[in-house]
């Protein structure tokens, strides 16, 4: 690339499926799976994103030319569903001030709270300045729709400078495990104080005594039937929290073939039924747990599926990090230690700007001690109380 000028021009996109593929995949500094071109295009065919759901695609492209140099997924949102960094509150404030505060802009991966790259721009010696020119392209969008705001979720820690002090800051905290060179499930035991071992141990015994077959399998092993099973459990299990299952079955049915084998699912059997189902996604040196559902109640199975068998499967294929999904402090107990999250947040309104940032050192100091409280009930031996690199 020649330099960035004003030669660099931005371009919004409607659907995923307008921007090239492998340009777009090449932008990624690491193979995390969300941000693939595969997998945001299978959530747009899919029925996934939709505007009555609150999510219409306007993914941003900087071209120089009619090449693509950088970009950053994107979407006009109608609401807060789906984005796990929560702006009720402000969304309320600000249309009790009869305002409009959507449609707003979400720089983000739909469904899914995961720490990643969201301002796309290579690994080049250009890439620091062009994401600062996403930010900007996208700062300049906000003004020519007349947009309430932007909202960048689960940055990660070197896209941060990009954003400048007219964005607002918020952190939150997840529960991630890290390897650290074990052997075997047993060696990361050992690491752990004897209270939490035998625990553990307890609880994995209840589901050996269950009688249920454990398996894991790579997705793109999976029959349709299995995946239409594995759908109706997640849909099922959603359903009765009260929540919306936004993922559709023919978006499941897809996984195998989008990400084939970087899905991972460990499946519960009663003798061929599957019966419980954890889905988790992994890239070349992490492992995500996404989904749960089970349509049967047998103690120790969640912690089993969704947690146990992902250390394990972390543990074989010599993977560095676990990042089981959002919140969730009994998390802690089994090995997954507190990691800052981190977002960015752009109002446009000045007074209102000023207004959120004064109530946001409030929310800081709270987060700050929270992570200090879950630093002190370390699970490990050896008082390790945090995996947090930021």
């Amino acid at each position: 690339m020649s330099g960035l000028s004003a030669a660099l021009q931005p371009r919004f996109h409607a659907r995923i499926g307008e921007l090239p593929a492998a340009a777009w995949d090449s932008l990624r500094p690491d193979d995390n799976p969300f941000v693939s071109h595969a997998f945001l295009a299978a959530l747009e065919a899919t029925g996934c994103i939709r505007n009555d759901w609150g999510w219409q695609a306007h993914h941003l492209g900087l071209y120089e030319g009619d090449t693509l140099v950088a970009a950053a997924p994107l979407y006009l949102k109608g609401n807060s569903h789906g984005e796990f960094v929560f702006d009720w509150s402000w969304a309320s404030a600000w249309e009790r001030a009869g305002g409009e505060y959507y449609p707003k802009l979400l720089n983000a991966v739909p469904y899914s709270p995961v720490t990643g790259p969201r301002l796309l721009a290579g690994r080049g010696r250009h890439a620091a300045a062009l994401r600062q020119a996403l930010v900007t392209a996208m700062r300049g969008e906000v003004d020519r729709l007349g947009l309430s705001s932007l909202h960048a979720n689960f940055l990660l820690a070197d896209e941060l400078p990009a954003f400048d002090d007219h964005w607002l800051t918020r952190t939150d905290v997840q529960f991630h495990w890290h390897n650290r060179g074990y052997a075997d499930f047993d060696a990361f035991l050992a690491a752990l104080n004897h209270k939490k071992r035998k625990n553990i141990r307890h609880e994995r015994a209840q589901v050996v005594r269950s009688g249920l077959q454990i398996e894991m399998r790579g997705g793109a092993s999976l029959s349709r039937d299995e995946w239409r099973r594995v759908h109706a459990l997640y849909e099922s299990t959603f359903d009765a929290k009260g929540n919306h299952a936004a993922l559709t079955r023919a978006f499941f049915l897809s996984l195998g073939d989008t990400l084939a084998d970087a899905v991972q699912l460990v499946l519960a059997r009663d003798g061929e039924t599957i019966v419980a189902m954890a889905l988790l996604i992994q890239s070349a040196d992490t492992l995500y747990g996404r989904y749960w559902g089970a349509s049967v109640e047998v103690p120790g199975l969640h912690f089993e599926l969704c947690y146990y068998r992902g250390i394990e499967h972390a543990i074989a294929r010599g993977l560095q990090r676990f990042e089981p999904g959002a919140q969730g402090e009994h998390k802690l107990a089994r090995g997954f230690l507190p990691v800052h999250t981190h977002s960015r947040h752009y109002l446009a309104h000045p007074q209102f700007r000023r207004a959120v940032r004064d109530a946001l050192v409030h929310e800081t100091d709270s987060v700050q001690a929270y992570a200090q409280e879950l630093a002190a009930h370390s699970p490990y031996a050896h008082g390790r109380t945090t995996d947090d690199a930021a």
